[in-house]
């Protein structure tokens, strides 16, 4: 299990070919799933108030980031549909 914090942007003092898998944390939020399209990833965590959100990363640059889902269904969907 890799700990990892951001600063909105990017993934701070990693590596750039550095890839979150499940169970790492990623600003204090444990990777419950994750997913690859194309050249970008991305990853579901549970927030401290048990929500769902996404990180969508080009490498180690977050290019999109989306929170409050209920359920991790939820996310992966919007996920799927493009709207992340």
């Amino acid at each position: 299990m890799a700990v990892y914090t951001s600063n909105g942007k990017q993934l701070l003092d990693v590596e750039y070919d550095a890839i979150v898998e499940l169970n790492d944390m990623v600003d204090g939020m444990r990777v419950i799933s994750k997913d690859v399209r194309d050249d970008e990833y991305a990853i579901f965590m549970l927030e401290p108030n048990g929500n769902v959100c996404c990180y969508v990363f080009d490498e180690v640059f977050i290019i999109g980031k989306v929170g409050g889902f209920e359920t991790l269904i939820e996310a992966v969907t919007a996920w799927k549909d493009n709207e992340i």
